[in-house]
């Protein structure tokens, strides 16, 4: 990954992940905050790009319903 890329990506992980002055208690809250946006939000829901601006979620249910099955 390129600097441009690891300073987009942590600027998004800020500003979709964590309130404004956020300070967390213990890293275990820290780790599971940046998981979940990771996991539920960035890699599903977040729209990219390269996609042509849908989300992985919204391509895999487009998919699924064109070959009439459903994910496991």
């Amino acid at each position: 990954m390129t600097n441009a890329a690891n300073e987009s990506f942590f600027a998004s992980l800020k500003r979709e992940s964590f309130p404004e002055d956020c300070c967390f208690d213990t890293k275990a809250e820290t780790r599971i905050t940046i998981l979940d946006y990771l996991e539920v939000f960035y890699n599903n829901k977040r729209r990219h790009r390269s996609k042509g601006n849908v989300s992985p979620e919204t391509l895999r249910n487009q998919h699924f319903q064109t070959q009439k099955t459903h994910p496991n």
